[in-house]
């Protein structure tokens, strides 16, 4: 390999080694403005955009021991890594491409899994970070207040019923 594309290599090894994911989206009819505005948004997510050639990006992949991306790589290909959100990220990229109707992502990696076109717009379903940490903090609390609930219910009926005699 040339001393030039092994240097491209490493740059996206590099750019690879930042994130548990990546996604690959077509960007054939996104014009630089849009590209701009997409990787200020991506920016807020601590995610990156990239034009990559394609099979430069496969042997970086496979450097990396990533699972196979040949399936994706036709056309012009770009690739979207970095952050610690994964859903996040994905809801960028399904904003932008309802809002413009250019992009399409074309699938990704998830940890040592490929994700599907349709898995990836699941992911951009999911509720935010936050809102799951909520969720399951409400999942942790439930039980011990029905606990408390039940040991209450003993001493409350008895003063209910003291009450009721008394009144009587």
């Amino acid at each position: 390999m040339r001393p030039e594309k092994k240097y491209l290599v490493d740059e996206i090894t590099l750019h690879l080694e930042k994130s548990d994911f990546l996604f690959l989206a077509d960007f054939t009819k996104v014009n630089v403005e849009e590209i701009a505005e997409l990787r200020v948004n991506l920016g807020l997510e601590e995610a990156e955009f990239h034009v990559v050639k394609n099979r430069l990006l496969n042997v970086a992949a496979k450097a990396r021991n990533l699972p196979a991306l040949t399936q994706w790589l036709n056309g012009p290909t770009a690739v979207v890594l970095g952050g610690r959100n994964p859903s996040g990220v994905a809801k960028v990229l399904k904003r932008f491409s309802d809002e413009k109707k250019k992009l399409s992502v074309k699938g990704g990696v998830l940890g040592d899994r490929t994700l599907t076109q349709v898995e990836v717009a699941a992911l951009a379903e999911l509720p935010t970070i936050d809102v799951l940490k909520a969720q399951f903090l409400g999942l942790l609390n439930t039980p011990a207040k029905k606990m408390v609930t039940v040991l209450a219910a003993g001493p409350v009926s008895l003063l209910n019923v003291l009450k009721a005699k008394a009144e009587a």
